[in-house]
This record gives C-alpha cells, structure tokens and sequence, in this order.
C-alpha cells in the first residue's frame, strides 16, 4: 500500500512539476525554482517507489567470535536476516529521473520493472549439497569382497556372522595363496560355523590338489611302463614336471604345515632333481630347486641352483629376489644391498616395491 502511494505521489509530483511554469507564465526564475525542486522530489519518491521492486540482498552482519555450545539456548533459532538496500542503487535512481527529464523517470520504471520480471534464468551451481549417509561400517557391498582389508573384516568379531559367512564363500573365487591364510586364521575363531566352513574350504583346497597327485602318479607308472626308466620319454618327463609343482603347491598355497610341509618340499625337490636330470638346462626348474632347498634351509645348495638358474639366462627379476632374501638370512647385509640396487622397482611386483625403495634408501 505505500509502495503504491509513493509511485502516485511521484507521478502527481512530476505533473506538477511540468505545469508550474505553465502556470507562472514563462520563463522566471520563480518557474524554474518550482520545477527543480517538485521534479527532484518526484525523483526521490520514484526512487522510493522502484527500489523495493530490485532483488533484494540479506544484509550482512560482523562477524563474531563462536561461543561455546553450552552457552546456547537449546532449541532457539537465529532470526531471518533482514534485507538491506545499498543507497548508492537509491542515489542512482533518484539521479538518473531528474537529470534527464520524463526519459530519465520512466527509463529507470521501465528498467527495473524489466530487471524484476524478465531476467534471464540463472545457471544452476555445478555443485549441490547432499546430506551425507549415515556410516555403517558393516554395510553390504553391492558386489564381491574386495581381498584388500579382507582379513581385518573376517577377524572383526562386530560384524554380523552373515556378513563375515558371506565373505568367506566369495574366497572361492579367489587363488589358494590368498585364500588359504586368511581361511587358517578363522580357524581360531570362537564362531563354530566359521571354523567349520573354513577347515572345509581349506580340505577342499587340499584334496583338490591331492586327487591330481594321484593321478599323476597312475599317469608316472603308466608312462614311465612305457618308455622305460633308463632313457625316460617325454611322457615320463611331464608326468614328473607336473608332480614336483603339484607338490610345490601345497607349500606355496600354505596348505602344508609342519612335517607335512617339510614332506611335500621333500617330494617337490625328488620330482624337480629327476626333471633336471633329463633336461639340465630348464632355468625355471634350477629357480624351482633354489627355492625348495630355500625351505629346507641348505642355504648353501639353495645359492648355486639360484646362480644356476641365472646363468642359464632367467631373467634378473626373478632370481634377484630370492638371492637377497637369501644373503638377507646369511646376514650378509652388504651383497643384500648390492642385490636390490639392481632391481627395478617400476617393474616389480607391487608387494615388493616397498622393499626395493626402502633398501635404495637406506644407504
């Protein structure tokens, strides 16, 4: 309502302006003192009247220092910010109408009318803010189990027995080497279902490996009926070769333990000797020997099947390791060093990358 009496007032006003020299009869200085003064108060009254048609801006407080939160009230709400003109916008409008007369005072209605209800849609900020979820640090994967964390969430005995029984199935599809010592630690669990699942998990593993140790070995006898024992034939030598990595496997998947592991590194290192005997220029099995004499702790055979095997021309990233590993437990830190300045770490496995930065920086 008084937004509208002082648009009227402006208009009455400037009329008034435009007909006092009509109504004092020419050009006195008394007709001229008229309209400046109603024409500049018709302009402040436009002002007046046009401004609360602009966007309005929340006036901005000081900042304040924060008080402690128990200082607060409980359930109070700060009040709404009260909008605030800039009087430099209410100089300008009252400036523009009366330095250019009528133009002036309706250019500055017309532009403010137009900038109220004709502006151009905004862009919609490219960031929007969400609430976030509440965390639940047990929730379901939309998927499988990833093997990074996966023993800390088998061993966590918060999580839901679902959760962790779930977890443990999805290790089927993941490779005995993994698989095997995290399915060795729930067998400490107190859940009886957990450890019954994974002592079967881990007799699964084993049989697996052993029904193919049996027939290997009815596929050895057949062979080795057929080609002799003096000259052994290409059946015997694959019969073999693939009887001392099934052997390896139960070691390398940590399936052995004990004296059963300390039998399949006996057993693996029978089959590989036989296999190095017919074909005593196969690197990988020399590397095979080395790593198998490793575990039974002859350190010093374990050295010459390595430097054999690198000499037959076994790439260096496969050999480096084991022979610093190896120099490592001899205590012989300076050939260790010598040993790792020689691999790369860029084309290294991930989980010995570290052991190659830190042996780089250590000295």
């Amino acid at each position: 309502m008084l937004s509208s009496k002082l648009g009227l007032s402006a208009l009455l006003m400037e009329l008034s302006a435009w007909s006092g020299p009509l109504l004092l009869h020419g050009h006195s200085d008394v007709a001229l003192a008229s309209y400046l003064l109603l024409h500049s108060g018709a302009s402040v009254l436009l002002a007046l009247f046009v401004v609360p048609l602009l966007p309005r801006q929340a006036a901005k407080s000081p900042p304040q220092e924060q008080e402690p939160a128990a200082k607060e009230p409980p359930h109070t709400t700060a009040p709404p910010a009260k909008p605030a003109y800039r009087p430099a916008v209410l100089l300008l409008l009252a400036l523009c109408g009366y330095a250019v007369p009528i133009l002036g005072f309706v250019g500055a209605l017309v532009a403010v009318l137009v900038l109220r209800y004709h502006r151009p849609a905004q862009d919609k900020a490219p960031f929007e803010s969400l609430q976030l979820p509440e965390f639940d640090q047990h929730q379901r994967l939309s998927g499988a189990f990833r093997q990074t964390g996966l023993g800390s969430f088998l061993g966590n005995r918060e999580v839901p027995l679902s959760s962790r029984m779930r977890a443990m199935v999805s290790l089927q599809h993941v490779s005995g080497r993994v698989s095997s010592p995290l399915l060795r630690n729930v067998l400490n669990d107190p859940s009886e279902d957990l450890r019954l699942l994974a002592y079967g998990m881990l007799d699964g593993l084993e049989q697996r490996i052993s029904q193919s140790v049996d027939e290997e070995l009815q596929a050895l006898r057949v062979a080795q009926a057929r080609e002799g024992t003096a000259r052994p034939g290409p059946r015997t030598l694959k019969a073999v070769q693939r009887l001392s990595d099934l052997y390896w496997e139960f070691v390398y998947q940590d399936l052995a333990q004990g004296d059963l592991r300390d039998y399949s590194i006996a057993q693996s290192l029978h089959y590989c000797n036989q296999v190095l005997q017919i074909q005593p220029k196969n690197a990988p099995m020399w590397l095979r020997q080395g790593r198998l004499l490793h575990g039974l702790r002859r350190l010093d055979e374990a050295a010459q099947a390595y430097q054999k095997a690198q000499n037959l021309g076994l790439s260096a990233t496969r050999v480096l390791p084991y022979q610093a590993e190896l120099s490592f437990e001899r205590r012989d830190m300076v050939r260790t060093y010598l040993l790792m300045q020689q691999l790369d770490a860029a084309n290294a496995l991930p989980r010995l990358r570290p052991v190659i930065e830190y042996w780089k920086s250590a000295w």
